[in-house]
């Protein structure tokens, strides 16, 4: 199988399978569970697939990994090289790429979204793709950001809220959001955000609202969602809550 992406860059990471999978034109290298693949705009690949396998696809276009390069590295976009990898060992962005698998699986956007910015960073940072030094932490959000963020996450609750939206009203990049999010709240916006939800959930279901006009009202996109993350962060489920309350 011949395979070539003229108009993207592709991070790829084997979940399942890959040992009956060859690329031949590198020398016949075979794939593994945790396998990591790059292959930047452009690269044409060919391949040899004898079995079933498992894996996660990130696609991301040239202009947006270069507005990712220059607002996570601080660093002219210009500069940004992608190198070509094929079944490598990189622990920390095959970790960002299996959270990605998992979000898009729950069908989580903003879970999705920060396993993305992580994975982006990842790449620039390892040794073995630049080593690129990631801009430090000076401090966290401050107060009147920290404040702004909060109001529109209460404003926008039974909404999707992405982390691109988030980064603008903080005025920061998504990856930044991040580390000055968490090292400010303790938690991540996508774990704030569910938080909030849960306690919104709570106060509704103590009310007597219908568990379907809830799971709307707290943002989620349905009711077996909403039943799926009350069990996992309460330890119960909607109903057995709300009898435990009346």
């Amino acid at each position: 199988m011949h395979y070539e992406r003229p108009d993207g860059h592709t991070f790829s990471l084997y979940l399942r399978g890959g040992e009956s999978t060859w690329r031949l034109d590198a020398g016949r290298a075979h794939g593994w569970p945790g396998a990591l693949c790059l292959m930047p705009q452009g690269a044409s690949s060919d391949w040899e697939i004898n079995d079933t396998f498992e894996f996660v696809h990130l696609y991301v276009t040239d202009d947006e990994l270069r507005r990712q390069f220059s607002e996570t590295l601080d660093r002219d976009a210009r500069l940004m090289t992608v190198p070509e990898a094929t079944f490598d060992d990189a622990p920390r962005l095959a970790q960002s790429l299996r959270h990605l698998a998992l979000a898009t699986q729950a069908r989580e956007t903003l879970r999705a979204e920060e396993a993305i910015a992580t994975a982006i960073a990842c790449l620039f940072s390892d040794p073995r793709y630049g080593g690129a030094r990631l801009v430090p932490l000076r401090g966290g959000l401050s107060l009147v950001v920290r404040r702004r963020l909060i109001d529109y996450v209460e404003a926008r609750l039974e909404h999707v809220i992405t982390l691109q939206e988030l980064a603008g009203v903080a005025g920061l990049s998504e990856f930044h959001l991040q580390r000055m999010f968490r090292l400010s709240c303790g938690v991540s916006p996508y774990g704030f955000i569910l938080n909030r939800r849960i306690d919104r959930a709570r106060r509704m279901l103590a009310d007597g609202d219908p568990i379907a006009e809830i799971a709307s009202a707290c943002g989620f996109s349905s009711q077996s969602h909403m039943t799926r993350m009350f069990k996992a962060v309460t330890g119960t489920t909607p109903s057995a809550y709300r009898r435990s309350v009346a």
